[in-house]
């Protein structure tokens, strides 16, 4: 971005505050924001009229008000394909992981300092293969998944707003359900690969979760608020369900209590936000923002621009499934116009 654009960085790597934040992007039309930057209705109402487009780094947009920068004439894009296949492996890591209690196994030996021999019955987990996979979200990410997951022997099941065409179902041998509550009563694992809208907000919840089969288990390498995390939690405790594997979770008020003596009695295996962190992922996410930029300042329509939900349905591409809230090669629509070629962004 300095080579491209006059460009001011925050390098202590930690939020700035809302006014801070305010300050300095005087005089600049590009924000460029990550998850941990808030920017409510608020904040957008403080923005300099310089400022044109938020350039989201990171897949997830949950930290900007989407409906407020749309009023307000901002541009906001984020970076979503260059996540795929990274946060797929994450997904079916954890799938292993739990049931082989990979991480209790982990442990043994540098806690203890010795090997403490074989034994028939000792460290006994559960096999993967023919297993019953429910994917919530047959978009790329889930796509992804059910690839692999194939390869370990998985019976591919989805939810979807969109069923798939017989050319990604086929090869998946993927059945499709109409009815999240009639999938989730059918599978052993569940892996939740939707983003976070209106209409996904808990889509697992208390009800869903007790549908589940006893002993299933419960995969979120998306958005923590598509589970009721207490409801999750309370099934595990009961011993209804055998337990979850969580990259994401919540954490604003701290993460639950009940929640990490789950992890401690290897109930649950949590991981801080890993999916998407490798070094050639984030490189990625750099470029495509810098791709959003370039086009946005160039007069171009952003290749991963964020509309509003209501604006959002429709056709976007073969092979995504999108929430409403995402939209590729909309038609530009109004707003704050450039007053040069060359933008700066923050």
């Amino acid at each position: 971005m300095a080579t491209l654009f006059e460009t001011s960085l925050n390098t202590d790597d930690s939020p700035l505050a809302a006014d801070a934040l305010v300050q300095g992007l005087d005089g600049k039309d590009v924000l460029v924001s990550s998850i941990t930057d808030r920017i409510d209705a608020d904040l957008i109402a403080r923005l300099p009229k310089s400022v044109k487009l938020i350039a989201q780094f990171g897949n997830g947009f949950d930290n900007i008000d989407i409906d407020a920068a749309y009023a307000a004439g901002l541009t906001v894009t984020n970076t979503p394909s260059v996540l795929t296949e990274d946060t797929a492996d994450m997904a079916v890591m954890l799938m292993l992981a739990l049931p082989r209690r990979l991480v209790e196994g982990a442990q043994v030996l540098p806690r203890d300092g010795r090997w403490p021999g074989w034994s028939p019955t000792w460290m006994l987990g559960r096999r993967l293969r023919g297993k019953a996979l429910g994917i919530v979200g047959m978009g790329r990410i889930g796509t992804a998944v059910a690839s692999r997951a194939r390869a370990f022997g998985l019976n591919i099941h989805y939810f979807s707003r969109n069923r798939r065409p017989p050319a990604v179902e086929e090869p998946l041998e993927a059945t499709y359900w109409p009815s999240l509550d009639e999938m989730v009563s059918a599978v052993d694992i569940i892996s939740l690969h939707t983003p976070h809208t209106r209409d996904t907000f808990h889509i697992l919840d208390k009800a869903r979760l007790d549908r589940m089969r006893q002993d299933a288990f419960v995969v979120n390498v998306s958005r923590p608020e598509l589970i009721d995390e207490e409801a999750l939690v309370a099934g595990i405790e009961r011993g209804h369900l055998s337990g979850a594997a969580l990259d994401v979770f919540e954490s604003r008020r701290g993460i639950s209590p009940r929640l990490l003596n789950l992890a401690r009695a290897n109930k649950v295996v949590l991981t801080a936000h890993m999916a998407s962190a490798t070094l050639e992922s984030r490189i990625e996410m750099g470029e495509a923002v810098i791709v959003n930029i370039r086009a946005f300042i160039d007069g171009h329509q952003p290749p991963h621009r964020v509309l509003p939900e209501g604006l959002g349905r429709g056709k976007v591409g073969q092979g995504r499934d999108l929430p409403a809230g995402l939209v590729q090669n909309e038609p530009v629509l109004p707003q704050r116009s450039p007053k040069s070629s060359e933008k700066r962004s923050r």
